[in-house]
């Protein structure tokens, strides 16, 4: 928590505020601006002393977007040095300045020094004893403004919104300052103006309420479970309902005072002499989103077998290979798909994490037991984290080469909490890089697929040493991002490009770049079970494409109803796994009356049947940034109730599911306009409006949006339009199952004056097919043998 004032007028207690009050200098350059505010009124040249100024400068890196940036003091290492974000890692930022056409135009008058391209412009007030920037979008309304005009006000910095703040320092006082310099604490400062009624999302996985205003926001990545402020994904970064995201470039805490300091106000500070932040017009959220994954990067493509269920050994249960046998082997049996196995914690020795070897006394044949399970069809993934144990073998080792963070003096930083005598590894070191790899490599060669990465919040920022002089605290919340970047890297090297997947905890603006994230350790309730989902559409809403989270919960063993309705919400989660804490998560165990088997087989069964649909959209998610997992405002910014929803969402494009958090079976849930059909059920329901059901275990709303159509089986063996009102014409696009990432045929649905036609316009389809056309009074069905089919109404 980090507010700086005592109401309207007054500082907090041994607080100073150095604000921009007026400019200096103002300066037109072609492609940026330069503004240098004084903090107080200069009145004549005696003004000009012992006055600190404030330089803002701004530019557009991109169309669409405005880079401004504060700086008080400019040569101060704490600042300077690293680490700092990756930027544009798929695109030559280069180019994309050199090619644009946007109308990128600067400009200096006697009372104003402007910015401008033909979407946005960034305004800067200089008449004498005034300070104000507008933003403002051109010729590109929101979905949620309602004014005619084409111009419309983002948001602006106004009285007391740029500023310099020093906490319990000597600056304010000359001689003492030269004999104390670095007493107390140093912030910048900007306060952007909220205007009625606008919504703020997003900030990484947040559990609590999934509209940010009134919350205070700190950036810095913790192990605090999913029921408190505290999260794992901290992201810098928010979307505005008036067609806005603000991304704050710095790796450290950021604080964010949402309308909880000064109420019409996002208050933005950060403990260093620079503020940057990128402005990124939409208007739309998906266009949001498409550009602030330009800037910090697109998801990789996960393999098609992770969408298939993850089931795990839980972590501190007691299992062996007979145990993981005997699962499988119940899942076949029941007929429950399970597409990879997941060995937690303990596959390694405990007081030994991580030494990446096998505890023999448990699995005395690892390659023989990873061989077995491959030779069944099954992928395997095994954990591990950031940190080895001073017992594990390779501890030495990693001394040796200097692979870990040190402590001024040289020695390993080491800590005694989760295993003992633990050293973490510096990823900043190259040859660290390469060591911690090579021991991946061995465990791939093995046979595992996959990692699972956990932790990598607990990291060391008082007296730490990293490799490359990187700021600690700077480092904190960037840790997370290059140990999921190592450990991604040489996943992809080994399996190729569209064959790699991490299944992370942590992570910060960027790691989207490096899936799967899941939503790390919920209690077992239906309340929990809610506030993942928050955390996991505020996620989304950060860029991060594919998201998962423990079915039934993490901590406490779940009863029967809870984790059936969770499986039922995890199944049609981009990713799906089974994972607890001291209890297993097979459903023979957790449901004696063997309904929970039917759960199971029924909806994982279902989700497989969407894959040519699933898969398609998370190839979309890849090349656009826009998730998988999506709030109903992402689909319909338009529809202002839509803003409102945090019990429900969109899967792709086309379905949207309300998951049931209650035994009873009981749902309220909101549809936008138009007829949506139950994938399920069958029933058609109309929307705007709250829909108000009842369903059993088998069930839940999974409903196809109008005007939409979807296909489901292997390759495709149905298509199902439901055409809505109007005229229609959607490409319904079909993965190659062999070559993850390239589409191997797209279909034509078009519909008018109650004809549907579906024909095949690229690639082709093996076998008969089925078009179903829903959404009316009746459900109409042909079943084609070649390349087109048509259906009147």
């Amino acid at each position: 928590m980090v507010k700086f004032s005592k109401g309207m007028w007054w500082p907090a207690p041994n607080h100073t505020i150095s604000w921009a009050t007026e400019v200096a200098k103002a300066e037109a350059f072609p492609d940026s601006v330069r503004y240098l505010a004084t903090t107080k009124r200069i009145n004549h040249r005696g003004d000009t002393l012992n006055t600190p100024t404030i330089s803002l400068e701004c530019s557009s890196p991109l169309p669409d977007v405005v880079l401004l940036k504060s700086n008080h003091w400019k040569a101060q290492t704490a600042t300077n040095i690293g680490p700092d974000f990756e930027l544009f890692p798929d695109v030559d930022s280069k180019a994309l300045t050199a090619n644009r056409q946007d109308g990128l135009t600067t400009s200096k008058t006697d009372s104003s020094l402007i910015l401008s391209t033909n979407s946005i412009s960034a305004t800067f007030d200089t008449r004498p004893g005034e300070f104000s920037v507008d933003i403002v979008s051109h010729n590109a309304k929101s979905p949620m403004n309602k004014s005619a005009s084409p111009d419309q006000l983002l948001t602006k910095l106004g009285w007391r919104s740029v500023g310099y703040v020093k906490v319990a320092t000597a600056m304010d006082h000359p001689n003492l300052n030269l004999y104390d310099p670095d007493k107390g604490e140093r912030w910048s400062t900007m306060q952007f103006q909220l205007s009625v009624g606008e919504k703020i999302y997003g900030l990484g996985e947040r559990f609590g309420n999934f509209i940010k205003n009134g919350q205070t926001v700190d950036m810095w990545n913790e192990d605090g479970g999913t029921s408190s402020e505290l999260t794992y994904k901290n992201v810098p970064f928010f979307i505005s309902s008036r067609g806005y995201g603000i991304f704050v470039d710095c790796p450290g805490h950021v604080s964010f005072e949402i309308q909880s300091e000064r109420t019409t106000r996002v208050n933005i500070s950060v403990p260093f002499e620079t503020l940057p932040v990128y402005i990124v017009h939409g208007p739309t959220p998906a266009a949001i989103l498409q550009r602030y994954t330009t800037i910090t990067g697109r998801p990789a493509l996960p393999p098609p077998w992770t969408f298939n269920l993850w089931l795990s050994t839980s972590f501190t249960t007691d299992y062996d290979e007979t145990t993981v046998n005997e699962f499988l082997k119940g899942m076949e049996d029941r007929d429950i798909s399970v597409g990879v196995f997941h060995f937690d914690c303990f596959w390694m020795k405990g007081f030994h994490w991580c030494d990446f070897e096998f505890d023999t006394d448990y699995f005395p044949d690892a390659r023989g037991q990873l061989t077995r399970l491959k030779e069944r069809g099954y992928k395997v993934c095994v954990w591990i984290n950031p940190y080895i144990a001073q017992e594990s073998k390779i501890f030495d080792e990693g001394v040796e080469g200097g692979y870990f963070i040190k402590r001024p003096d040289g020695s390993v930083w080491q800590w005694d909490y989760w295993q003992a005598g633990m050293a973490f590894i510096d990823f900043t070191n190259p040859k660290a890089c390469a060591w911690y790899q090579s021991k991946l490599k061995a465990l791939i060669d093995l046979g595992v697929d996959c990692f699972k990465t956990d932790f990598g919040e607990r990291v060391p920022t008082g007296n730490a040493v990293y490799f490359d002089g990187s700021n600690p605290d700077k480092m904190h919340n960037y840790y997370a991002f290059l140990y999921n970047k190592v450990t991604f890297e040489i996943i992809e090297k080994c399996k190729g490009k569209n064959e790699a997947i991490v299944f992370a905890r942590s992570t910060t603006a960027g790691g989207q770049r490096f899936p799967v994230h899941w939503g790390g350790d919920p209690m077992s309730t239906f309340e929990a079970m809610a506030e993942s989902l928050r955390g996991g559409l505020s996620l989304g809403l950060c860029g991060f494409g594919y998201w998962a989270h423990d079915i039934g919960g993490f901590e406490g063993k779940p009863d029967a109803a809870l984790y059936k309705r969770w499986f039922a919400f995890g199944a049609l989660s981009s990713h799906s796994r089974l994972h607890g804490s001291g209890s297993f998560r097979v459903p023979w165990i957790l449901d004696e009356s063997g309904e929970a088997d039917l759960v199971l087989q029924k909806f994982i069964n279902l989700k497989l049947s969407l894959m040519p649909y699933l898969y398609a959209t998370a190839i979309r998610t890849h090349l656009s940034g826009i998730p998988m997992m999506r709030p109903l405002l992402v689909e319909f910014p338009e529809d202002t109730a839509a803003w409102n929803v945090d019990t429900q969402y969109m899967l792709g494009p086309n379905l949207m599911v309300a998951p049931i958090f209650n035994a009873e079976g009981f749902v309220e849930y909101y549809l936008p306009k138009g007829k949506w059909y139950g994938l399920i059920d069958g029933k058609v329901r109309t929307g705007p409006g709250y829909i108000t059901e009842t369903h059993d275990f088998m069930s839940l709303p999974l409903l196809l949006r109008p005007g939409t159509a979807v296909a489901l089986g292997n390759d495709v063996a149905e298509v199902i339009v439901n055409p809505g009102e109007g005229d229609m014409e959607v490409d319904v696009e079909l993965p190659d199952s062999e070559k993850p990432g390239e589409i191997a045929a797209v279909l034509k649905v078009k519909a008018s004056a109650g004809r549907i036609s579906v024909s095949v316009v690229k690639g082709s389809i093996r076998g008969e097919w089925k078009v179903k056309v829903v959404g009316g009074d009746e459900v109409k069905e042909v079943t084609v043998s070649g390349t087109e089919a048509s259906i009147t109404l």
